[in-house]
């Protein structure tokens, strides 16, 4: 359950460390409350510093950016539809970009299994561990 000035971590390697969320994008269902497989809107709040020597292709973000995220892991329980409830111990989430393709090439930690009944699968297939 995220919802506005929601802070999630990013476990991707676009650069950003920690976002803010701005608006869940989707319709008008559960008021204005994103769970897992849900796209947000999101401020990058904390980024990974930009060397003098990097090129500009490896930094993706940058402090302040508006960016479009989908939520991976939440700490709120979801249920499953058999029966058992799943819950992370933090918040998370990884980046897009407007074609909703992922802006990192990697994924650092465990996603949520409900992810791919939600048509993200490409996230599902990058992950270490699918839970």
């Amino acid at each position: 359950m995220i919802g506005l000035k929601g802070t999630l971590n990013v476990i991707d390697n676009s650069g950003a460390l920690l976002v803010e969320c701005v608006n869940v994008l989707k319709q008008k269902v559960n008021n204005g409350w994103g769970s897992v497989g849900d796209e947000i809107v999101c401020v990058v709040k904390r980024a990974r510093p930009i060397s003098g020597q990097t090129s500009a292709s490896a930094a993706k973000v940058r402090q302040g950016d508006v960016r479009r995220a989908v939520i991976v892991r939440t700490r709120k329980a979801v249920r499953r539809p058999d029966g058992r409830f799943v819950r992370f111990d933090d918040n998370a989430a990884v980046l897009l970009n407007n074609k909703r393709e992922m802006l990192g090439t990697r994924i650092g930690g465990v996603v949520s299994a409900d992810l791919r009944m939600k048509g993200w699968g490409k996230i599902v297939s990058l992950a270490p561990k699918v839970v």
